[in-house]
């Protein structure tokens, strides 16, 4: 196994003079990082209920890394709506010896911003879709324009970061998305992602942090609440059933 592009998260002290009240420093996912947080060489996952504070790790990681906040690489340079917490400049990345050769971050709730920013990229260079399959993303469905980006984007050695790719996903486009994260891993790339699907958490022997309201956990893939969640209603749907819709 290669050595990871970046072993660990540190949140930096405060400069002096600086305040962390409210978002996202209340956030217990940012406390969870303070004494730092060692990433797989391969994979890395971030679960945890809506709120927990996941996105905003991975967002964090995107801009200390260089990537646009709003997704895309280190040399996309748009920007709709400043959102993004101040989270990325508190925390430092220990990067392995080896360099990232490529890098995105993949958010799919911003996929179409993207796509369009690449459309409006001028042609003098050459054709900017052209390591993306060559057809406009937006000619194509959310999920497949999402693994036109995986497939044809990805490349070895690279860093990516995944924010909730089940959302532009189906179940079976899931396992497509496994599928590639291991070429890519073979191919010496590093994984950090944002999930809520027991389909994508699946990679083997990944390192898993569970995102709770004291911190931050490591845990084993069994022990996921989404996955036992999942495994409960598919083992008696009913059940769950009449007790959601009972007076």
């Amino acid at each position: 196994m290669p050595e990871a592009l970046v072993k660990e998260v540190q949140l930096l002290p405060p400069q002096a003079g600086e305040t962390r009240d409210g978002y996202p420093w209340a956030l217990p996912a940012v406390a969870g990082i303070a004494d730092g947080l060692g990433l797989h060489p391969s994979v890395t996952y971030f679960v945890g209920e809506n709120g927990s504070g996941k996105s905003t790790l991975l967002e964090a990681i995107a801009t200390a890394a260089g990537m646009n906040p709003e997704g895309g690489s280190s040399n996309f340079a748009f920007s709709t709506r400043a959102s993004h917490s101040d989270l990325g400049q508190a925390i430092r990345l220990v990067r392995g010896a080896r360099r990232p050769r490529t890098d995105f971050f993949l958010r799919a709730e911003s996929l179409f911003t993207a796509a369009t920013y690449l459309e409006e990229l001028p042609r003098d260079g050459g054709d900017p879709l052209a390591s993306y399959g060559g057809v406009s993303l937006h000619q194509q469905s959310h999920g497949e324009s999402f693994l036109a980006v995986m497939v044809n984007r990805f490349g070895p050695g690279g860093l990516y970061l995944l924010d909730e790719p089940e959302a532009a996903l189906s179940s079976q486009n899931c396992l497509t998305c496994l599928r590639r994260i291991h070429e890519l891993v073979l191919d010496g790339s590093q994984f950090i992602i944002a999930t809520h699907s027991p389909i994508v958490l699946a990679y083997p022997d990944a390192t898993i942090y569970a995102c709770r309201s004291d911190g931050i956990e490591q845990i084993a893939y069994d022990d996921a609440e989404l996955v036992q969640l999942t495994r409960s209603f598919l083992e008696a749907p009913q059940r769950y059933l009449r007790q959601l819709f009972s007076d």
